[in-house]
């Protein structure tokens, strides 16, 4: 019905109208270039520059947020200047925490996944987009990985951000009320321990700040919900138990990107990350890692995933006929920034063991937890 309504325009309309018929074509520009629906569309458009008014009848309130202005892009550049950050997930979730962590005046933009996310960035509705890329219990979050690459955004940033786990129930609910616990799945298995002491069943949900909601929308007295302090706030539920995580500290690695790359400063130290693929032979990989240790650049990560474009190499050996090996991409991250020429160095010699090499960004790193 909305891209019904969205091609329709009709003579004798108020110019208010006319300005709603507008925006919902743009709207659905949006939909059809970044792939979801129109609703979710003006949904992801929520922040900045939201335009009300009365178009009488049924439609009463209409809120159609304005893409980026030249304005907009030139206070981003200000790092107190108010930006609009992307995430995956809904208000109170850790993706928005890291969001806030790093631009604390910032505009949050919640989106439904980590493609949406970046699709927010790429059709100018964002600055910027926050995801998580790993965590100190979980490791990588490969899926993200993959988007790196498959999106050309720039990694202008990280947040490093401590996770705890918190408890939530509806106000006068004690834990002996509690029958079941929502949360994500991973909360839910990181709170292993004190799940089996509480004796109750566990469901999964999206994220830990919609089993929030769930819970409060919904007046759920016998169902407990995991999620972080914020969330508590946010959904006006009681804390029962807080840092109920298995693990003591849990330390979760944010990367922000941003449409253009940012230029390197000599007041702080910077990390650079890359993507690559290499020829097979025997110790490729060691002359790679050579590379860096030879100029005293410290690798803080090495990541591997297969090829989706290109999964298997076929290799005729002498010995043992045609064998299928797995084709990699290897992401590094490595201390030091792009301005240093041991780091162009680098990457020039890189080059002569690389197929493929792409510098993702360059961004100061977080030492704060």
């Amino acid at each position: 019905m909305a891209m019904a309504m969205a091609s329709l325009v009709l003579p004798g309309l108020s110019s208010s109208q006319l300005y709603y018929q507008n925006n919902l074509k743009r709207a659905k520009k949006c939909a059809f270039l970044g792939g979801f629906s129109v609703t979710r569309a003006k949904t992801i458009m929520h922040v900045v520059g939201h335009n009300q008014m009365d178009l009488g009848g049924d439609v009463s309130h209409v809120f159609l947020p304005r893409p980026l202005s030249i304005s907009d892009i030139e206070a981003a550049s200000d790092d107190r200047a108010k930006v609009r950050i992307s995430y995956r997930g809904i208000p109170g979730s850790y993706s928005e925490d890291a969001a806030l962590k790093a631009y604390p005046n910032c505009e949050t933009i919640s989106c439904s996944d980590f493609e949406e996310a970046f699709k927010a960035v790429e059709l100018w509705l964002a600055h910027k987009v926050v995801i998580p890329i790993e965590n100190t219990s979980g490791g990588s979050i490969h899926r993200n990985y993959d988007l790196l690459l498959r999106h050309r955004l720039h990694i202008v940033g990280e947040v490093q951000l401590a996770t705890n786990l918190y408890l939530l129930a509806l106000p006068g609910v004690r834990k002996e009320y509690l029958k079941r616990v929502l949360s994500h799945s991973q909360a839910l298995d990181l709170s292993e321990t004190f799940l089996n002491k509480l004796g109750v069943s566990r469901e999964n949900v999206d994220d830990t700040a919609g089993a929030a909601m769930i819970v409060a929308s919904n007046g759920l007295h016998d169902t407990g919900a995991i999620a972080s302090i914020r969330a508590a706030e946010i959904y006006g539920l009681n804390v029962l138990a807080e840092r109920i995580q298995d693990d003591s500290e849990i330390v979760s690695r944010y990367l922000v990107l941003a449409r253009d790359p940012i230029i390197p400063r000599a007041n702080k130290p910077f990390k650079t990350s890359i993507v690559f693929t290499l020829n097979e032979g025997p110790g490729v990989l060691f002359k790679v890692l050579a590379v860096f240790a030879m100029r005293d650049i410290n690798l803080s990560k090495i990541e591997s995933r297969p090829q989706r474009n290109r999964p298997l190499r076929v290799v005729d050996d002498s010995n043992t006929g045609t064998a299928k090996y797995f084709d990699y991409l290897f992401y590094i991250d490595f201390e030091a920034s792009m301005t240093e020429p041991r780091a162009q160095t680098a990457l020039e010699h890189l080059q002569e063991f690389a197929t493929f090499l792409r510098v993702l960004g360059c961004y100061p790193i977080d030492t704060t937890i």
